[in-house]
């Protein structure tokens, strides 16, 4: 069981974060713009079904990924809160998609070594996504954050509002103790150090400093999610909600 929660919870914040950059579709500040959010949310899509697949075929009680994504309520689903925050302006989705990514890179890096083979493929295929999401995110935070004066503002203001999830990323339990032990784990608080460098070089490159410290916001691993997310859900499971069983 605790195999089939980990899966699941590195396929939904992959899915989550997915459906919140696919937002931007047609609404971003600029066409090449457009392309490269609607390009990552794609990758990440593709990890979330993997993991997803994968999460449904240790469970063994015949969901797959499509159950898994449009037919859980939002209390049932295991994203970190860090993925399920607005988008706000595109500061504030480059501050998410920064912290996020940079995290992932860590994460992959580490699940691609992983025992277990279906684990360390997934890993491997995503680690080359995840790695352009860091880059593309971490050339945007230095645009921003060393242009004009707005862009500056918002850049700080965007991280300001997402430095409070960030915590979460690192935090393990008896999941993430349980998928060790079986081979398909990843000591997610040993990644910190290397994260806090990644982000603090970053900073540095674009003039920034680094949000103050502040009580880490908790809950998504164990289903305590903020209403944005259930606001996310609604849309995105409308067609299997409404129609349910409905293919193509």
């Amino acid at each position: 069981m605790s195999l089939t929660i980990y899966a699941q919870r590195l396929g939904d914040d992959s899915l989550i974060l997915g459906q919140r950059l696919s937002e931007w579709c047609g609404h971003a500040p600029a066409i090449e713009v457009d392309l490269s959010l609607a390009n990552v949310a794609l990758d990440l899509i593709g990890q979330a079904s993997h993991f997803l697949g994968l999460a449904g075929a240790i469970e063994g009680k015949g969901r797959d990924a499509d159950a898994l994504a449009f037919r859980r309520d939002v209390m049932d689903f295991t994203n970190c809160l860090l993925v399920e925050q607005p988008n706000g302006d595109f500061a504030q989705t480059i501050a998410r998609q920064f912290l996020f990514s940079h995290y992932q890179v860590l994460f992959l890096e580490r699940l691609a070594a992983a025992q277990d083979e279906r684990f360390a493929a997934i890993a491997a295929k995503a680690l080359k996504e995840v790695s352009y999401h860091a880059t593309l995110a971490s050339d945007w935070v230095v645009r921003l954050g060393d242009g004009t004066d707005e862009s500056k503002a918002r850049m700080i203001a965007g991280l300001d509002w997402m430095w409070r999830f960030a915590d979460e990323l690192f935090v393990m339990d008896d999941v993430d103790a349980a998928a060790i032990t079986a081979g398909a784990g990843v000591d997610k608080a040993a990644l910190r150090p290397a994260w806090d460098q990644r982000i603090d070089a970053v900073l540095a490159d674009a003039g920034l400093v680094r949000p103050a410290a502040r009580r880490a916001t908790l809950g998504g691993r164990t289903g305590r999610h903020s209403e944005h997310l259930g606001h996310l859900l609604s849309e995105m499971q409308f067609l299997q909600r409404a129609y349910p069983g409905a293919t193509w």
